[in-house]
């Protein structure tokens, strides 16, 4: 079964535009987006090969993938404000 993934044009289809400004000509922001989205693929390919929900190195990589999604809305959402 596919496993849909989290990408941030996914979760935050309203601030599209600015993801792919941001990604444009914001190097930091681009590496830690690209960082971000393999990170996501990694949890669906584990997810797909049914990994326990118990695992703890699983629970650390969907807690590191959250905490990486917080720190880009954050910058996603403060570059909406300086436009």
């Amino acid at each position: 079964m596919a496993i849909a993934p989290h990408t941030l044009e996914a979760d935050f289809p309203e601030h599209s535009e600015t993801i792919r400004r941001l990604s444009e000509v914001d190097l930091d922001f681009k590496a830690q987006s690209d960082t971000y989205h393999r990170l996501d693929k990694q949890i669906r390919g584990l997810e797909e090969r049914g990994v326990a929900t118990d695992d703890q190195h699983f629970n650390s990589l969907k807690i590191q993938r959250a905490h990486m999604k917080d720190r880009l809305y954050r910058r996603i959402t403060d570059m909406n404000i300086h436009l």
